[in-house]
């Protein structure tokens, strides 16, 4: 090599010692994204990157890693994902915890004009959308909300192999319990909020009349 530059090398394991994987997706086209899985540091990257940009990303996205346990360990990484690249962050540490980092999507995105759904996903191009409703409740309620439509983009359906892969989640019935519960106080004036989910306008049959692309959301608990 010119100069005797020596090659910059994908390093096999973190600063600290853990082993690192490097995930290439088809479905991921311009993002990446690194998370914490059983200990091993995980990066996913474009099934289409170079050598040299997985190099270039996977030693970014290790640092970030790093920092992010310096921030966790200080107490500044305890505020919940406010912004839409924080959401997708978290989404993907979710899919790897819960999931075997099978559900990658394209984007999460925090919305306003969901006044039915407490979030919905597109299968076809990978998009997750959230209710800012759910900004002020409990950080394992929004987790079960984004797990829920991080599995939709394996499984489209509420079939029984859909919860099966919510199953690994222990807040999964907790949160629905609690999301039927602001829901009924919501539509009884108890709680803030001008409209509460409909039951009807959540169900199966409502999801696949979007159309061909096909965008599930998450139901109001008990009618899923």
């Amino acid at each position: 090599m010119a100069g005797g530059a020596k090659p910059h090398v994908v390093p096999l394991t973190t600063a600290d010692g853990a082993p690192v994987v490097v995930r290439r997706s088809a479905r991921r086209r311009r993002t990446v994204a690194a998370f914490w899985e059983n200990g091993t540091a995980v990066v996913a990257i474009p099934a289409n990157f170079t050598k040299a940009q997985e190099s270039e990303w996977v030693h970014r996205m290790l640092e970030k890693l790093r920092l992010q346990g310096v921030r966790r360990s200080s107490g500044a990484g305890r505020r919940r994902p406010a912004t839409d690249a924080a959401l997708t962050s978290h989404a993907a540490e979710l899919s790897g915890k819960y999931l075997a980092g099978r559900a990658v999507p394209s984007s999460v995105r925090w919305v306003s004009n969901q006044n039915s759904r407490w979030g919905s996903a597109t299968p076809a191009d990978g998009t997750i959308r959230l209710s800012d409703k759910l900004r002020t409740m409990p950080q394992w309620v929004i987790d079960y909300v984004l797990l829920h439509e991080l599995a939709h983009l394996l499984v489209a359906g509420h079939n029984a192999a859909f919860w099966r892969l919510l199953e690994a989640y222990p807040e999964t019935q907790r949160a629905k319990a609690f999301l039927e519960g602001v829901a009924f106080a919501t539509s009884r004036g108890m709680a803030p909020g001008s409209e509460s989910p409909d039951s009807d306008s959540l169900s199966d049959d409502a999801d696949v009349a979007c159309g061909p692309a096909t965008t599930s959301g998450t139901e109001k608990p008990g009618t899923g």
